[in-house]
């Protein structure tokens, strides 16, 4: 029998989903729990419809999704484009799909391309009168109303009909009411810039001020015609947006302008309403070591601190605070060094600890008021593994709930009587479960038949430990080899990199196995090598703190020393090893080739910080604070300092139109390496925004960077 890739082209290697990937995705129950709805592509594409899978009889039906030769499934603005940019989403057709939290009978809401359709206790999906411009519909709990951005300004419809309502005024160029600026969509996990109130007469929203951040204009070069955006791009050490938040009436459109006390140039991080009707807002301190968080009476203004939080060297912002109806608030915090669970009850100050030890709570998935139980997802067996847990909220022993090894994401229903399990390993690509809520098995919906290394012809890469280079901690990699295995080295060795914070990509997962241009060149003879160095994700706040205010050192350190275990081991020659990343692993490629120019021959650096001044305000002022403050750890971070020392065969790739990693880091090093009298390749792709998406263009971009290193390695 032919294995599927036992011979791997570049025009698999350039597609996507990766093999065993086209997975039902946004897996929830329906609001009576009676079904599960998800995305997915029968034919195994990018392109998606919602779906419905009844628990009872296990009948599955299509709800919604793209017309045939409709055009649906790519039509998309210029703002919706960039918002899917932030959320690096490849996805097309149904993306996203909203239940109405309260609403009985049901209310679902399915936005697709650029129209809005909405269906209420069952009946066939109804295109409601909503501007193809419309952004972020969502609706309220009661399902009665839907909300919306339109030209910068937040406005309101009837799922029944009525007409639309105009809510804010004042939108103008470097203005919008109701959506999340951009360092919040890019840096800090928050999509939404309103919210409905649980009763739905009221939403909170963000004005957003960035009129006095300078423009930032992206050419397009590769069109036939003129097209110029224009971005207003926040550089670290300069102003960021003034946000205001405001509470409107729905009824009436009077809006109370709300203040936190702590100034405008801060992070508005998080916000919720509380079951009492209470607006509750964590704020971030400019330089992300203090959080406070705030209860509002929306009718009177007056605000309560609830708690306030300092963080050495910062504040990794979570998504896990519950407000429960008690009064009581569960949440999560990283006082300890590792992120637990925690319970703060009414009136007092001090919060009791739910978990404990030497590994993180990743996710607070639900909480069970009635029973008094909190699930969460956690690494306490392994760092490399993803399990279920839960533990009483008045204290006890927590219970894993999740068997098979691997990596697991679960949905749990509002009765708390099963959950979906979404899970994977290296041997084996996604399945999906319905489990009760011990663990059992009830269904099994997805079974991802076929998807194993075995049948496809993969080899999964070998999980390994490796000593950092401080010859203490303990890092994480994995090793891809050429058919021969370990009896056939040493052999020329490429890195794959990333090595920024808030990654993690050494893990028994499916994605390992199903990175094909790993898989491609191992089958070309090279050892292919992953490693999670200090200051990457899941650790631990001291396993992330040796980046604080120098980067590219050492993780360039303990990349170098996995190298070198290799190297003791047989499994790689010194004389002929290559690295290549994209992004920080772009920034990681080029630093590692200038601070070990005698190890790392040969690079390949797609999309790569050059210069900690030209990137964004929150991502770079976290780890590096200001250049102001921080003169001397910028000069060191950067890779403009040394291309002197470039002594290695380099090729940069890049796209022009990215918004997010601008052209403009690549051309300020090509302007340094030219003044070095430095030789470099370059790959520009005129337009390729940061996450390159054409097909045709993918498929060169692979061509070229195995080119690359089979020509110098």
């Amino acid at each position: 029998m032919t294995r599927a890739f036992e011979a791997i082209s570049i025009q698999q290697v350039a597609s996507f989903p990766r093999p065993g990937m086209a997975a039902p995705g946004a897996v929830r129950f329906t609001p009576d729990g009676a079904a599960i709805t998800y995305l997915f592509s029968e034919e195994g594409t990018l392109v998606r419809s919602l779906w419905r899978y009844e628990i009872a009889t296990g009948t599955r039906t299509v709800l919604a999704g793209p017309r045939p030769g409709s055009g649906e499934e790519g039509r998309l603005s210029r703002e919706e484009e960039l918002r899917r940019e932030r959320a690096r989403l490849r996805e097309l057709g149904v993306t996203q799909y909203q239940f109405a939290r309260s609403a009985d009978p049901a209310v679902l809401l399915v936005p697709l391309g650029g129209a809005t359709f909405v269906s209420v206790g069952g009946e066939e999906l109804r295109e409601i009168d909503v501007p193809r411009e419309a952004l972020d519909p969502r609706l309220s709990d009661d399902g009665a109303r839907l909300a919306f951005v339109r030209d910068g300004e937040l406005c309101v419809t009837g799922t029944a009909g009525g007409g639309i309502r105009q809510l804010t005024t004042g939108a103008e160029d470097g203005v919008t009411n109701g959506l999340a600026e951009f360092i919040a969509q890019e840096e800090l996990d928050r999509d939404e810039g309103y919210w409905w109130s649980p009763d739905g007469e009221r939403i909170a929203f963000i004005r957003a001020d960035c009129r006095h951040i300078p423009k930032y204009p992206i050419v397009h070069q590769g069109r036939d015609e003129i097209d110029v955006e224009v971005h207003r791009y926040p550089f670290a050490g300069h102003a960021n947006a003034l946000l205001d938040l405001g509470v409107v009436e729905v009824a009436t459109g009077e809006v109370r302008w709300l203040d936190h006390g702590v100034g405008r140039d801060c992070y508005i991080a998080r916000v919720a309403w509380r079951p009492d009707g209470a607006l509750t807002v964590q704020v971030l301190s400019r330089d992300q070591r203090r959080l406070q968080l705030f209860a509002f009476d929306v009718e009177t203004g007056e605000r309560e601190l609830l708690l306030e939080r300092s963080g050495d060297p910062w504040i990794n912002l979570d998504n896990d605070t519950r407000f429960l109806n008690s009064g009581e608030m569960v949440r999560t915090s990283e006082k300890t060094g590792f992120r637990h669970l925690y319970i703060n009850h009414p009136g007092m100050r001090a919060a009791r600890q739910l978990t404990e030890g030497s590994w993180m709570v990743t996710r607070l998935v639900s909480v069970d008021e009635e029973r008094r139980l909190a699930y969460f997802m956690a690494t306490r067996e392994s760092v490399l593994e993803r399990h279920l847990y839960v533990v009483a909220l008045d204290g006890g022993e927590l219970r894993r709930l999740t068997g098979e090894p691997g990596w697991h994401d679960v949905t749990i229903d509002r009765d708390h009587q099963r959950f979906i399990d979404t899970w994977s390993s290296l041997s084996h690509g996604p399945r999906v479960a319905l489990r009760t809520i011990t663990g059992g098995l009830e269904a099994m919906l997805f079974d991802n038949a076929g998807a194993t290394g075995e049948e496809l012809g993969l080899a999964p890469p070998e999980l390994m430990t490796v000593s950092a280079a401080d010859g203490v901690t303990e890092l994480h990699g994995a090793v891809y080899l050429p058919p021969a295995g370990r009896s056939g080295g040493p052999y020329p060795l490429i890195v794959s990199v990333y090595g920024g914070p808030h990654a993690q990509r050494v893990a028994n997962e499916w994605s390992l196995t199903v990175d094909l241009r790993a898989q491609y060149l191992a089958r070309d003879g090279f050892a292919v090598f992953k490693l999670d160095n200090r200051g990457s994700a899941n650790r631990g706040l001291a396993f992330e703190a040796p980046i604080h205010l120098c980067t590219g050192r050492i993780e360039v350190d303990d990349q170098a020393a996995g190298v070198r275990r290799l190297v003791e081991q047989g499994l790689a020659d010194p004389a002929r090893v290559g690295i290549y990343g994209w992004s920080y692993g772009g920034y990681m490629t080029l630093m590692a080739m200038l601070r070990e120019p005698a190890l790392f021959r040969v690079g390949v650096a797609g999309a790569p910080v050059t210069h900690w001044d030209g990137y964004d305000t929150a991502y770079t002022e976290r780890y590096m604070s200001t250049p102001g403050e921080n003169a001397s750890g910028y000069e060191a971070s950067s890779v403009l300092a040394q291309v002197s020392r470039l002594d290695g065969k380099l090729l940069l790739v890049h796209g022009m139109i990215d918004e997010n990693v601008h052209f403009r880091h690549t051309a300020r090093l090509m302007v340094a390496l030219s003044a070095a009298q430095k030789e470099y390749d370059a790959l520009v792709f005129p337009e390729e925004r940061h996450m390159p998406r054409d097909t045709r263009g993918l498929e060169y971009q692979e061509r070229r960077l195995i080119e690359y290193f089979r020509a110098h390695l």
